[in-house]
């Protein structure tokens, strides 16, 4: 008999794991996600991309504001599910809904835990200029991803990937993995291996203080800086005449200057030491662009210095 579930989710991360569990035949019984949030200019509300797929798959829905308290635990209860499945569900999971699933309790993260548990672990990666990442399925514990691994993959991390690359590729993998869990759950063959504590480090969530690019730093801090926060919140910094424009690609660049000085005609900037060249550009309010585009429209003169 197929194992029943209650799914846990918000964001697109989440969604390859919904759309697998349920094209393998899993009866989902509850998907609980994040209530619809303002989105856009008018604020409207949003809901989130779980919710829109477990409409689109006729899954009953729940957007509670808290899972505290003896109702909320009395509701999961009444699921009759047999496990839970967790992906970036954004809000924290109390110990007594814990124990309506005693060891069948499991969380996706996208990290080689134990390092960076916490909000944030595909960018901070990056911006730590890590060489390696990957995706864990994790039995879930009181603590902050600190329970013990039951399916991992390790993938590299391309010189030039962004947040955005790799958030789309252990999001497919980490479909595969939770599937693959649920199916040693369901034979009774799941293995756990338990994380080092001493060996963690946190993903702290990106701060909006932490955004701008500082031209002073290395090349290569500011290369990662810049791909770690791409797409969202993107790095930036200021144009002049163009205001504040987020750069969402760069590489690699030639040469070297005061920091922040355009050296050439192909946006190559210079930093602390070495330089980069910017790839793709976003002005505020406009679609993301490549250099040669943004150029086009916005000239910048080597010389010019960007703040």
């Amino acid at each position: 008999m197929a194992l029943r579930l209650v799914f846990m989710g918000t964001p697109d991360f989440a969604v390859p794991t919904l759309r697998k569990i349920a094209d393998s035949g899993y009866e989902i019984v509850a998907v609980y996600t994040r209530a619809p949030q303002p989105a856009g200019r008018k604020l409207e509300l949003k809901p989130s991309a779980i919710a829109r797929e477990a409409e689109r798959l006729q899954l009953p829905v729940f957007t509670p504001e808290t899972l505290k308290g003896a109702d909320a635990t009395a509701t999961m209860r009444t699921h009759g599910g047999d496990v839970a499945v967790v992906v970036a569900y954004g809000l924290i999971l109390p110990k007594p809904i814990l124990d309506v699933f005693p060891r069948r309790f499991f969380n996706l993260h996208a990290s080689r835990l134990p390092r960076w548990r916490g909000a944030a672990p595909i960018e901070r990666a990056i911006m730590a200029g890590d060489e390696k990442t990957g995706v864990m399925v994790m039995r879930m514990e009181e603590g902050l991803d600190t329970g013990p691994v039951v399916r991992q993959k390790t993938v590299k991390i391309e010189p030039d990937a962004t947040a955005g690359d790799l958030h789309d590729m252990l999001s497919r993998l980490g479909a595969d993995l939770t599937l693959s869990a649920l199916v040693a759950l369901q034979k009774r063959t799941l293995r756990t291996n338990p994380q080092v504590d001493a060996d963690a480090t946190y993903a702290h969530k990106i701060d909006k203080n932490e955004t701008r690019i500082d031209w002073a730093k290395p090349w290569n801090e500011v290369h990662n800086h810049c791909r770690g926060l791409s797409p969202f919140p993107g790095a930036w910094c200021e144009f002049p005449g163009a205001g504040r424009v987020k750069i969402l690609r760069t590489t690699k660049g030639e040469g070297g200057g005061s920091p922040g000085r355009v050296l050439d005609d192909k946006l190559t900037i210079a930093c602390g030491s070495g330089a980069v060249r910017l790839l793709q550009l976003q002005r505020a309010g406009k679609q993301p662009m490549a250099a040669d585009e943004f150029l086009r429209g916005t000239p910048v003169a080597p010389a010019t210095v960007l703040h």
